[in-house]
């Protein structure tokens, strides 16, 4: 797994310098190591690289590019670079030029999509994918608690600061949906700080550990997840796999698990007022919580991580015997 200390060459002078001194700072103090927040298997080798140039690069039988700016990077290796794939987990046009995005859809490499609206897109542009849906740790979630056991007015949602996560429309749905159910209490969890002004029946956990999040899942009775747009929306998953009924926008990243009226309630995005009407359903219709948060924890078990390393590497290796 290769590291690169810096990808973006078009900034000034100032800034490569800075660069350079973060990349031997953290080849000192190892913090490049995603450790604190994902475990890696000690079979895994981390590089930690200056650039991803060529030059860097070990020779493999495949690369894969994980982001647009990779894809850009990796399309010029030589060819004893290995076979070049291109991991698609969005559509990453936010922040940057979305021509220059696109185009890497375009490149020769063997994509490989997480969801199914990815796949329509390249589809769209006449580009072949290969689809393999998400691997969800079922060691890390699960339900404990079973739904008809939780306060049914206990709801839970990510809070995010970039404007697409959609955290100011769920806050105002939970603001609206609290007018008609007084005894809503709420958990909000992220890696920012609190947001101002979060009124008392919301609590905000910052940056919890993993075992505190999975019981901080088992309480909710429903989540609310109001992004604009998903790659694949883990934690809305993560949710799902420990009991708690979704309410959450339709959009494609949650179509991978989220069918209306069978595993969970859609709206359409930017809308927190259907969202809250949603939401209003499930506090209100016991039945119905119950009924969506089991059927989603049912179908949400498929996407197991041996379904989607399998997969993964059965594309790997097809690559390498073509």
């Amino acid at each position: 797994m290769v590291h690169p200390a810096f990808l973006n060459q078009e900034v000034s002078a100032i800034q490569l310098g800075k660069a350079a001194i973060r990349y031997a700072q953290r080849s000192i103090d190892k913090s490049y190591r995603p450790d604190a927040w994902f475990r890696i298997d000690p079979h895994v080798r981390l590089l930690w690289k200056p650039t991803l140039h060529a030059r860097h690069i070990p020779d493999a039988d495949v690369v894969v590019a994980t982001w647009w700016r990779t894809a850009e990077k990796i399309d010029k290796y030589p060819q004893s670079k290995g076979r070049k794939l291109y991991l698609i987990q969005h559509l990453e046009t936010w922040g940057d030029p979305e021509d220059r995005v696109i185009a890497t859809w375009r490149l020769p490499l063997h994509k490989i999509v997480i969801a199914r609206w990815l796949r329509e897109i390249a589809e769209r542009m006449g580009e072949k994918t290969t689809y393999i849906p998400n691997g969800l740790d079922f060691n890390a979630f699960g339900m404990d608690v079973d739904p008809i056991m939780r306060d049914p007015n206990h709801v839970m949602m990510l809070y995010h600061g970039l404007e697409w996560k959609g955290s100011a429309d769920g806050l105002e749905a939970l603001r609206i949906a609290r007018e008609k159910v007084p005894t809503l209490e709420a958990d909000l969890f992220g890696t920012p700080a609190a947001p101002d002004g979060l009124p008392s029946w919301i609590r905000y956990h910052r940056n919890p550990p993993q075992i505190m999040l999975r019981q901080l899942y088992n309480q909710a009775a429903v989540f609310l997840a109001p992004s604009w747009t998903e790659g694949w929306g883990l934690p809305p998953s993560e949710a799902m796999m420990c009991g708690a009924a979704l309410v959450a926008t339709d959009i494609g990243g949650h179509r991978e698990y989220a069918i209306h009226g069978e595993t969970a309630l859609l709206s359409p995005a930017k809308e927190p007022t259907l969202m809250a009407s949603n939401l209003v359903s499930l506090l209100q219709n016991q039945e119905q919580r119950i009924h969506l948060a089991r059927s989603g924890n049912r179908y949400i078990q498929q996407f197991t991580w041996d379904r989607a390393t399998d997969a993964f590497e059965s594309a790997l290796l097809a690559d390498v015997a073509s």
